[in-house]
């Protein structure tokens, strides 16, 4: 199933529950929802959170609460703060979070991103 088609929906982040994704360091909370090809996350690091893998798939990333940094493999460290935004497609960069006072995020992927 695309996710063309998407009736109008809200979602109640309290009502998701959380799943637990040990980090290097640290831990990362996921608030999950699917539809289709398009996933919707709420996803929280904890204090000293590093990823434990290098990313390949395509985000648009929004940093809600905190800042992080996006570490790309190239070397290049990029600082996202409350309110700013990052888009990559699948594909185009090995990434991965490092948040040293932890942070919260809206992350958006799936099908539309390839």
């Amino acid at each position: 199933m695309g996710t063309k088609n998407i009736p109008f929906q809200s979602i109640d982040w309290t009502a998701i529950p959380k799943t637990e994704h040990k980090g290097e360091t640290g831990i990362a909370y996921w608030q999950t929802i699917q539809v289709g090809g398009l996933r919707i996350r709420i996803v929280e690091y904890s204090k000293n959170y590093l990823a434990d893998h290098w990313c390949e798939l395509g985000h648009v990333v929004q940093c809600l609460e905190g800042q992080f940094v996006s570490e790309l493999k190239n070397g290049d460290m990029i600082t996202l703060t409350e309110g700013m935004t990052y888009v990559v497609s699948d594909g185009m960069s090995s990434h991965r979070s490092i948040a040293k006072d932890g942070a919260k995020l809206l992350i958006i992927d799936g099908d539309f991103l390839k």
